[in-house]
């Protein structure tokens, strides 16, 4: 993914002024954040166990981050304290795919549609790649607080983890008639990389902890307007 962020991020007129890979794991938060400093934004796809320091690194340093990192959300309160502390920026999502936003959305007024049909059992499917090391994933637990939220009723969720996929998410109303499924498939990693760089672009002179689902009405709307 970082590979795939810097790629499209110098296609996109942008230059990638520092790089840190896993070779940087072990350094300390100040060296971090000295090495940061003048960088407009970084954009953290990284893993679970390093997300506070980054973040820690990025509000001392002054720079705003992104972060696509999946697994660390038990961490946000601490995360979003220090952002806080240093009056840093951060956003994040378990998803910055745009097409999953859009999918969010409609799931959302698929389940309005839904809510008091009691013959129709709701429920959640989503398949990743063999390597993905969390499950469900968290685009999954973000679609289930969505549907169990407006449905009023819990809706079971499977994961699969085989094979190269990206990334498949569905879901389901099953009744005795008939089924309606909806579904969202990643074809590349390419999305979630151009949504993070629209993220970066957005979070740039803010203050504060955003998701990227709330905002990304707002963001999508500053991007029409350039």
């Amino acid at each position: 993914m970082g590979q795939l962020v810097g790629k499209l991020a110098i296609e996109h007129g942008h230059e990638i002024a520092l790089t840190l890979d896993v070779a940087d794991a072990d350094r300390r938060v100040e060296d971090l954040a000295n090495a940061l400093r003048g960088c407009d934004v970084a954009i953290d796809f990284s893993v679970a166990d390093t997300v506070l320091k980054n973040a820690e690194a990025c509000a001392r340093a002054g720079v705003p981050i992104v972060v696509g990192t999946t697994g660390w959300l038990a961490q946000l309160t601490d995360v979003s304290r220090v952002v806080n502390d240093y009056n840093g920026a951060l956003i994040y999502g378990s998803n910055f795919s745009v097409g999953v936003q859009v999918f969010y959305r409609i799931t959302e007024r698929a389940a309005e549609l839904f809510r008091g049909l009691e013959s129709y059992d709701p429920f959640i499917e989503e398949a990743h790649h063999k390597r993905k090391r969390d499950a469900p994933s968290g685009t999954a637990l973000q679609l289930h607080k969505i549907v169990a939220e407006t449905l009023g009723r819990d809706v079971p969720v499977t994961s699969t983890r085989a094979g190269y996929f990206p990334g498949t998410h569905r879901l389901g109303f099953d009744s005795t008639a008939d089924q309606i499924r909806l579904t969202h498939e990643a074809r590349s990693r390419e999305g979630f990389a151009a949504g993070a760089l629209l993220a970066a672009n957005w979070i740039v002179g803010r203050k504060g902890v955003f998701e990227f689902s709330e905002v990304f009405d707002e963001i999508i709307s500053q991007n029409r307007l350039r």
